[in-house]
């Protein structure tokens, strides 16, 4: 799995995935950190400071990590430890990565108090998150070789590679649709 979102990975992230721009990317990450109502509960932040080049998880937010991959995917989607990612030479270890403030609140229970912008990057945060505490994806791969030879042709080989996911692991967060397209 990949390590979870610093600023400049989350920042990609949502251009490749959501068609975002950095500052439209950020301009939602704040109204994630300052918080949302959440009806009854009222105003919650929903993800940690946005602005960190830092990979490092909090051991609570780990718990409670490794809590709900084993509640929502079951136990064998978890490692026997703890992830652990090494940030990048010279960061700043202050802040966490940007994460979900509560795990427990997944995406789709709090999807009628967001707006399309902000559902669509908690969900990416949310997703990265959880998955960078998963175990890996194992697929079968094949790779076919086909040589064509003669004294009327050029000597061709043609390649032909496929695999067959055995374990979806991390990628159960992804949803069906990533699983089912990482498997071809």
């Amino acid at each position: 799995p990949y390590p979870p979102f610093a600023t400049s990975q989350l920042q990609q992230a949502a251009a490749n995935r959501l068609g975002f721009e950095a500052k439209r990317t950020m301009r939602v990450a704040q109204q994630l950190y300052e918080g949302v109502p959440l009806g009854e509960q009222g105003q919650v932040a929903l993800i940690t400071y946005m602005r960190t080049d830092s990979f490092r998880i909090s051991n609570d937010a780990l718990k409670e990590c490794r809590d709900a991959i084993k509640e929502r995917f079951g136990e064998k989607y978890l490692p026997e430890k703890p992830n652990f990612y090494t940030s990048q030479k010279g960061a700043q270890e202050a802040h966490e990565c940007v994460r979900p403030t509560h795990v427990e609140i997944a995406p789709e229970q709090v999807r009628q108090y967001l707006n399309d912008e902000q559902f669509k990057l908690y969900n990416l945060i949310y997703q990265r998150f959880v998955a960078c505490q998963m175990l890996p994806a194992i697929f079968d791969a094949t790779t076919v070789d086909i040589a064509a030879e003669g004294p009327n042709t050029r000597n061709a080989v043609f390649r032909a590679t496929g695999r067959v996911i055995k374990f979806e692991g991390w990628l159960a967060t992804q949803g069906g649709a990533i699983a089912a397209a990482a498997a071809h």
